[in-house]
């Protein structure tokens, strides 16, 4: 049996921008992505603490040491810059192994680690 599990999490960044006029996506600093063990193209689901609102996007690469974390297109409309969000990917795995994977977890401090 295969299950989904949390694979990688970005917890608490600060959005540091909201483009409307892109096509989508939220772009993560490159550095951020890394440590979390985030991929370009991943898709992931946003949490937004200040608001509630969940939804599910993917990554692009942002500017390495930037601290970007901007939402863009839609999504941009359900943040605001400054809210504080979690960035959480999923895997699928098989069930014995998702009893001992261990996810990456990123605490980063005004969104550089």
């Amino acid at each position: 049996m295969m299950i989904e599990v949390m694979k990688s999490k970005l917890h608490c960044v600060q959005v540091t921008e909201a483009n409307l006029n892109y096509m989508g996506s939220i772009t993560i600093d490159e550095d951020l992505m890394d440590a979390a063990n985030f991929i370009a193209g991943e898709k992931v689901q946003v949490l937004d603490n200040n608001n509630g609102e969940r939804f599910e996007t993917y990554i692009i690469k942002g500017e390495r040491g930037s601290g970007c974390i901007c939402l863009n297109g839609a999504a941009a409309r359900r943040v605001q810059v400054g809210d504080i969000v979690i960035i959480i990917s999923y895997a699928l795995m098989d069930f014995e192994e998702a009893k001992t994977f261990k996810p990456t977890v990123v605490f980063p401090q005004d969104n550089h680690l």
